[in-house]
């Protein structure tokens, strides 16, 4: 049983004894205090707090809305439920409603005996820092006052969101529907039998698309693969976009924030270089800057400066990459785990946008994916990771390494990034999971996994080293 609260929102696995998981009570005392915070900072004091709902396809997601809904319910709070829905469909309900937050209940890339309560701000946008101590802090102090039976919250349904949410994008000037259209497209699409099987291959239509081939598309929650859409999780989706000649394969995860894309020949087009692809179409259309985390490619970099234009990197997190994007003024943005966010549309990764904007690319391009593809500098990421130990203090784990690499380099805005050449190393405690992670850079896998495995032998001698001065 796992239960892990930050700013990012509240994560657990469902079932077990109730001792440490997503448990009834857990979401029952963060839905207070979400709601308590929500009253605490809307604007309209004269009126009921209005919060907008929306859920993956997981199994325990009708569960855990049903006690979502009732708790908000309970605070006076009003409730738009707009039911399975992506996290970038919740986000831009927000605004669309007047509303005042919202709350995505999805887990993400996690497996599906994980939940969550993702927590919105009334602009669709992730809460901040400040506000998410705040939040834990009333969590903490159990400051709820439910209301009387007169005053109780009122739960109104609106699955129209979205057809709205596709009805924006496809208005966007650079979504170019005529050009794909004219391609007559073939896509292979992979959902994990998560939302993504009933929205992406909507917009694709919309889109003009010719010919649609769903693979793990049936919205069950009950996942064929791991959902977190990386290459070893998209064996089949390559090799189905091979047998049926397709012109591009298509992958999201369960609540569609994360896009992935396959090559007409089965190779992956990757997952860092989604981004990379739709920032050098947005570039070519219009000037501005960049921003992604420092834990994604430096193509980005690359291509943004090619463009005569500048690139910022951020913490990792979809909160401080809106907030460096807002700070810059950039034009595109997003996440080297396929997370585009277009400011044009919201500031929230969304990869439906990102399907339309790389298919309208694509289409212009004229030429394959894999043509397309290798028009980019090719870096190759490592990724490890170390499951975190109660009596790891990983903030003197950081020091000693960053001690020992001191000739380089360091970055400690988020862990330590640690530069040389023509590489680099991000170590970082993950917001989402009780791990470090240990990401690599190189213009070679293998150097790219060298240094990454060197950097996990560092990190068990510093250990070991201050295990043995605790002794």
């Amino acid at each position: 049983m796992t239960l892990i609260k930050s700013i990012s929102g509240i994560r657990g696995t469902i079932g077990g004894n109730g001792d440490g998981g997503l448990t009834p009570a857990e979401i029952v005392k963060y839905a207070s205090a979400y709601g308590t915070w929500v009253k605490r900072n809307q604007k309209g004091k004269d009126k009921k707090a209005r919060v907008v709902i929306g859920r993956d396809a997981r199994i325990s997601g009708p569960f855990v809305r049903d006690i979502v809904v009732g708790t908000l319910v309970a605070h006076g709070i009003d409730v738009t439920d707009i039911g399975m829905a992506t996290t970038p469909t919740v986000e831009v309900a927000i605004p669309l409603e007047k509303a005042d937050g919202g709350i995505i209940i999805t887990a993400s890339h996690n497996p599906k005996n994980w939940n969550a309560l993702k927590l919105l701000n009334s602009k669709g946008e992730f809460i901040s820092e400040a506000d998410g101590k705040e939040l834990l802090a009333i969590a903490d102090k159990g400051e709820f006052q439910l209301v009387q039976v007169g005053s109780l919250g009122e739960v109104k349904k609106d699955d129209t969101y979205t057809q709205k949410h596709i009805d924006m994008i496809l208005k966007l000037p650079l979504v170019d529907v005529k050009a794909i259209k004219a391609k007559k497209f073939k896509i292979v699409v992979d959902a994990v039998n998560s939302v993504g099987g009933i929205v992406v291959p909507q917009l694709l239509q919309q889109l003009g698309v010719e010919t649609i081939f769903p693979i793990f598309c049936e919205p069950t929650g009950n996942f064929s693969h791991e959902a977190e859409p990386l290459p070893e999780n998209l064996i089949e989706l390559s090799k189905t976009v091979v047998k049926k000649n397709a012109s591009l394969g298509i992958a999201v995860d369960p609540d569609v924030d994360r896009l992935a894309l396959v090559c007409e020949d089965g190779e992956m087009f990757g997952e860092e270089y989604t981004l990379v692809a739709v920032s050098d179409y947005i570039l070519k259309n219009k000037k501005g800057s960049t921003v992604s985390n420092l834990s994604s490619t430096q193509a980005l970099k690359v291509v943004t400066q090619k463009a005569g234009c500048e690139y910022f990197a951020s913490a990792v997190g979809e909160v401080n990459v809106v907030e460096a994007m807002k700070k810059n003024n950039a034009v595109i943005g997003g996440e080297g785990n396929g997370g585009v966010i277009y400011p044009e549309l919201h500031y929230g990764r969304d990869a439906l946008v990102g399907i339309a904007l790389f298919l309208s690319h694509l289409a212009l391009y004229g030429k394959s994916a894999s043509l397309l593809r290798s028009t980019y500098p090719s870096f190759y990421i490592s990724k490890k990771k170390i499951e975190l130990r109660p009596d790891l203090d990983i903030e003197k784990v950081l020091k000693g390494i960053k001690e020992k690499y001191k000739k380089y380099p360091c970055n400690t805005v988020d862990g330590l990034k640690i530069e040389f050449d023509n590489e680099w190393v991000h170590l970082r405690r993950s917001n989402t999971e009780p791990i470090v992670r240990i990401i690599a850079e190189s213009a070679h896998q293998t150097t790219a996994d060298n240094l990454a495995n060197k950097l996990m032998q560092d990190i068990s001698e510093v250990v070991k080293k201050h295990a043995v001065e605790m002794n």
